[in-house]
């Protein structure tokens, strides 16, 4: 009998503890935060998984309910809660910073438990399909390709932007004046998409929500065109940059908006997105983004190379380059740099192994891509 009343007893001691860890939930929140980091760490195993019931079945439900209800207002509801979140956050470091020496180890706790909320809704509502399978893999090219075909690749680049720069200006030394505005840009990004999707379904937008930031200019400062909010699925886009990059940096968060996290996969989707396009502006806009980035491999590569294929890009083209340089270089401070590497960080701990750089890796999959197709 005392046996049993002494196994009892511990029975008891261990369900009084296990319902005082439940009472204090700020405990449990800290502790599914740690489990949430270790389950990301098994994930990149089970990437067919999370293409096939997260990016292909419930993401899209979720983000186009949200397009649905937010797409309509005319303003961003994501950066009103980002603000609203920034003076919350503001509030209660000025409201505990008194007690903070004294009850430290309670206010820990209560940012772990706020930050473990966070993290599972930003994961669960978008940020998974970091784990899905890489883009070359559904498209069937490869990764890797030689200087031969970069240079093949470059010259077939240039003479295509110089085909459309000069149906748009009739003269070569003219820059292009992009005329449409923000709105008009958004609504005429659906008809490349339309076009791509006939060749590939999985590329189909629908409920358009992209929106002017808000934040336009401190986000020129960090040096950034635009971003997803991952908890609203709304896109935003820097209203101050140039606007003939417009339809490109669009298209590029139109894909993050349809679950591609990777920035080399947007990066391609929005190009083929854009040069798809009927509109001229749209292409223009594609091509000479591609364009840049080759350029820049190739001044990294061999700068005689790069010299050399400059000459013969259309001088207004230049003239759009130089307008883009002067417009973010008037923006540089230490808080641009800072930004960066903390955004490089960030990358590389989301399965974005080359960080930052990871934004130009895009010319493995287009000069893959041309291989077999027409520009």
């Amino acid at each position: 009998m005392k046996s049993i009343l002494w196994h009892l007893n511990d029975y008891y001691d261990i369900f009084t503890i296990i319902k005082n860890v439940i009472l204090k939930r700020k405990y449990i929140l800290a502790f599914l935060l740690v489990f949430q980091i270790l389950i990301l760490k098994i994930l990149p195993f089970f990437s067919e998984t999370i293409e096939t019931f997260y990016s292909n079945g419930l993401y899209p439900l979720l983000a186009n309910f949200f397009r649905i209800i937010l797409g309509w207002i005319p303003f961003s509801i994501g950066d009103v809660l980002y603000f609203s979140l920034i003076l919350l956050i503001a509030k209660w470091f000025w409201t505990n910073r008194k007690n903070w020496k004294t009850n430290w180890k309670d206010q820990i706790l209560s940012i772990l438990s706020v930050l473990s909320v966070f993290y599972f809704f930003f994961h669960f509502l978008w940020a998974l399909n970091y784990y899905r399978l890489p883009l070359f893999e559904k498209i069937k090219i490869e990764r890797n390709y030689s200087d031969a075909d970069l240079y093949l690749f470059t010259q077939k680049i240039i003479a295509r932007t110089n085909e459309v720069h000069f149906q748009i200006t009739k003269n070569d030394s003219l820059k292009v004046s992009y005329p449409y505005s923000e709105e008009i840009t958004f609504s005429k990004n659906l008809n490349g998409y339309q076009k791509l999707a006939v060749h590939y379904p999985f590329f189909n937008y629908q409920n358009l929500s992209i929106k002017k930031s808000l934040f336009s200019l401190p986000l020129t400062y960090m040096g950034f065109g635009g971003y997803l909010n991952p908890f609203t699925n709304e896109a935003q886009v820097n209203e101050l940059m140039p606007k003939y990059n417009l339809p490109t940096t669009s298209c590029h968060e139109m894909a993050h908006q349809m679950g591609y996290a990777s920035e080399s996969e947007c990066n391609f989707i929005g190009f083929l997105a854009s040069v798809n396009n009927n509109d001229s502006y749209f292409k223009y806009s594609g091509y000479s983004f591609a364009l840049r980035y080759c350029l820049n491999n190739w001044y990294i590569r061999d700068e005689k190379i790069y010299k050399q294929l400059l000459q013969s890009v259309h001088p207004g083209i230049l003239k759009n380059f130089q307008e883009s340089e002067d417009f973010w270089q008037q923006y540089e401070t230490p808080i641009e740099k800072g930004f960066h590497a903390f955004y490089d960080r960030y990358l590389k701990l989301n399965q974005q192994h080359e960080g930052i750089e990871s934004y130009s890796k895009f010319i493995n999959l287009l000069v893959n891509y041309y291989k077999t197709r027409t520009l």
